[in-house]
């Protein structure tokens, strides 16, 4: 492990990708859920 990689610096912008991968991950299951359900819903009105 070289210096640059424990600074203060490094660490926190690793804490801040770690921060927008969980976000962006968050909102791509957000959106695949979302589409899930409103397909169901297309479908079960489809078969009635």
């Amino acid at each position: 492990m070289s210096d640059e990689e424990g600074s203060p610096e490094a660490r926190e912008r690793r804490r801040r990708s770690i921060a927008i991968a969980l976000v962006l991950a968050g909102l791509a299951i957000l959106f695949f859920v979302m589409t899930i359900v409103r397909l169901q819903g297309h479908v079960t009105a489809f078969f009635q």
